[in-house]
C-alpha cells in the first residue's frame, strides 16, 4: 500500500512557529519588542529634507523609513471642478527597502498605499484646494505627493501619512512663477492615520514587520482634530467585530490628539 506524505516547506514551518509565538505572548498582554498594545515605535521626522521640493519630510518609524516630497506646479483643472486645485499621490516601493519589493510598474501594495494616504488627506480636507486657483476654469496649482519607501519594517501606511502631512505643513506654493508672492500651502485640518493589526484576539497599533507577517487582519483609521472619522481602510483576509471597529476608532481619536501636539506641533 502506497502512502502519500505531505511535507511542509521551511518557510511554512517558520511562519507557523512565529505566529504561534506572537499569539502566545500577545495573549499575555505583551509584544515582541516590549511595547504596549497602544504604543508606537519611536518617531523621528526631518522636514525640508529635499531642498528642491516645495515641501519634504524624512520619517523614521522604528526601523521603517519613508521619504515624502511635495511638488506644486501649474496645471489645468478637472472639468467637473474648474475652480479647485488638484491633489495627486503616488508611492514607490524601492527594491532596496525590502527583498519582497520588485522594480517595475506600481503593484497592488504601492497603489493601496498611495490611495490610503491620499484618502486621509483628501477626505479630511486638509488642503483648501479652492485657494489654489490661478485663473478660474483655466489654471490651478497641482499638488503632487510622492512617497518613497527606503526601509520597510512594518506600518508603511502610518509612516507615509506622517510624512505626507509633515511635508504639506512645510510646503509653499511657488506663486512667484506667475508674478505673485509665494505663500504657505493653505491648510484647514490635520489628519492622523492610526493602523492596527490583529494577532489572535488582540489588536495592536503600529505593527512591526514581524507582527504584520502573522496578523490576520489590519485596519487603518484616520481622524481629524475634531475627532471626526475621515477615512478607513481594512486589509488582509481576517475580520473585525463591530466592537473591535468602534474600539479602533476610539484609539485613533486618542492617539490623534497626542500626535498633533507631539509630532506635528499643532
Amino acid at each position: 500500500m502506497e502512502m502519500m506524505i505531505m511535507s511542509r516547506s521551511s518557510d511554512e514551518i517558520v511562519y507557523g512557529l512565529k505566529r504561534d509565538y506572537l499569539e502566545k505572548i500577545s495573549s499575555g498582554g505583551n509584544r515582541i519588542d516590549g511595547r504596549k498594545f497602544d504604543e508606537y515605535r519611536e518617531i523621528k521626522i526631518t522636514t525640508n529634507f529635499v531642498t528642491r521640493a516645495e515641501g519634504s519630510a524624512d520619517v523614521r518609524l522604528g526601523n521603517t523609513r519613508v521619504l515624502v516630497g511635495v511638488k506644486i506646479e501649474q496645471g489645468e483643472p478637472f472639468p467637473d471642478t474648474p475652480n479647485s486645485g488638484i491633489l495627486t499621490t503616488n508611492a514607490e516601493l524601492i527594491p532596496m527597502a525590502s527583498p519582497t519589493f520588485e522594480s517595475g510598474p506600481p503593484n497592488e501594495d504601492s497603489i493601496e498605499l498611495a490611495r490610503v494616504v491620499d484618502r486621509a488627506i483628501r477626505e479630511s480636507k486638509m488642503i483648501d484646494l479652492d485657494k489654489l486657483v490661478i485663473t478660474p476654469g483655466e489654471k490651478v496649482w497641482v499638488v503632487f505627493i510622492d512617497i518613497h519607501v527606503l526601509d520597510y519594517d512594518g506600518n508603511l501606511i502610518d509612516a507615509s501619512t506622517i510624512g505626507a502631512v509633515s511635508a504639506l505643513l512645510e510646503a509653499k506654493v511657488p506663486a512667484s512663477k506667475v508674478g505673485q508672492e509665494d505663500f504657505q500651502l493653505p491648510i484647514n485640518h490635520i489628519p492622523v492615520m492610526v493602523t492596527m493589526a490583529k494577532i489572535g484576539s488582540n489588536i495592536m497599533v503600529d505593527p512591526s514587520l514581524e507582527e504584520e507577517e502573522v496578523a490576520t487582519a489590519r485596519i487603518s483609521v484616520a481622524t481629524d482634530e475634531n475627532g471626526d472619522l475621515v477615512a478607513m481602510q481594512k486589509g488582509l483576509s481576517g475580520s473585525f467585530t463591530v466592537e473591535e471597529i468602534f474600539k479602533a476608532v476610539d484609539t485613533s481619536i486618542e492617539i490623534g490628539k497626542d500626535f498633533r501636539k507631539r509630532v506635528f506641533g499643532r
